[in-house]
């Protein structure tokens, strides 16, 4: 018979208490990080820096359609992740005046989930869907008529008795954001009117995004810091931020809270994120590619299972950047280990490489 008593971490009711509050204080560090991530993010096109052509694409086109009296037609932005999309659209709704209603591809899982909330729109109002790429295929031809027509229909009853309704809609404007462009099928790909591929941004606009951050949260940063930082944040604006706030806390406990070039550098050293802008993660990728297989070809799922990691992750959030570095190709075979990935953890590499 089991004593609850005798369970090494005490009762069953008490490791369910503790279990519950770790989640809790869990949930709490996500929201904190989601509300750091918000207070900084730009409200207007004149506060978004970088993206130079597709901020200017839009305020074109976001002029033209309030000139005509006219919602926007439909757009989508594409890159990595942390290159600003949901920011963007946030940002094409505050100039337009407009209300934005956020979901992601996922959550809308029924049919009657997208059309609660396409009835529940109102004229103008701009619908941001993240991931789009990952919308049930039934929805998505439900979402056709909505894009096109302004129309949502709706089956009504079953069997020979079921009828088709017609319900037309305010018209709106649909943002759709995806990291993952190829899986998006052709017919909801040609529904946006226009498409903007984000790129990762260069050091100096990264540099000047640190800068606004820092002084938004009343930081002391030197150029040279605020280039540091920008260095190692993988051309990526969020994570940028995120490495302001780490070396911020370093330097108020080791330093004098003010940031400068040796403070970043140190501080980013103490967190394992390199010079390159690598973190743990990536050199554990790299050391798997160059090291344990030796220079050879690597499948995806194999290296994804040899790092205990989600294949999409690794595909989505990791590879990119080190393709983008040259330490990693990909080829008919799989992934593979450059010239340059040796080089960078200081070993020798195989003869022909």
């Amino acid at each position: 018979m089991f004593d609850a008593g005798s369970h090494p971490h005490g009762s069953l009711a008490d490791q369910d208490g503790l279990d519950a509050r770790n989640r809790t204080m869990s949930a709490e560090l996500q929201e904190e990080d989601l509300s750091f991530d918000r207070s900084l993010r730009p409200k207007f096109l004149k506060d978004y820096l970088g993206q130079e052509k597709v901020k200017e694409s839009l305020a074109i086109m976001i002029e033209a359609a309030q000139a005509r009296g006219e919602a926007p037609d439909h757009i989508l932005f594409s890159g990595p992740p942390g290159l600003g999309k949901t920011t963007l659209a946030a940002v094409v709704a505050n100039e337009l005046g407009a209300n934005i209603k956020t979901t992601s591809g996922p959550a809308i899982e029924r049919t009657g989930d997208l059309a609660a909330i396409l009835t529940n729109l109102e004229a103008g109002d701009v619908l941001f869907i993240d991931e789009i790429h990952r919308m049930n295929r039934m929805v998505e031809e439900v979402l056709y008529p909505a894009l096109e027509d302004f129309a949502l229909d709706i089956v009504v009853g079953k069997g020979p008795a079921a009828r088709s309704i017609r319900l037309d809609l305010p018209r709106f404007t649909l943002i759709g954001a995806t990291t993952r462009t190829g899986l998006l099928t052709g017919p909801l790909r040609d529904r946006f009117g226009i498409a903007f591929r984000l790129q990762y941004y260069t050091p100096e606009e990264l540099a000047s995004i640190v800068r606004r951050s820092a002084s938004i949260l009343d930081v002391q940063i030197a150029d040279d810091g605020a280039l540091e930082i920008a260095r190692r944040s993988r051309g990526t604006p969020r994570l940028a931020n995120r490495l302001l706030k780490r070396v911020r806390d370093w330097a108020q406990v080791r330093g004098d809270g003010v940031i400068d070039e040796d403070v970043a550098a140190q501080a980013l050293s103490f967190f394992e994120v390199d010079s390159l802008g690598l973190d743990a993660m990536d050199n554990r990728i790299l050391e798997m590619l160059a090291v344990q297989f030796g220079g050879r070809p690597v499948g995806l799922t194999t290296l994804a299972s040899a790092l205990s990691e989600e294949p999409d992750t690794l595909e989505d959030v990791y590879e990119p950047f080190l393709m983008q570095q040259g330490l990693m190709i990909r080829t008919p075979k799989g992934r593979q280990a450059t010239a340059r990935t040796y080089e960078h953890l200081g070993i020798v590499a195989p003869e022909g490489l």
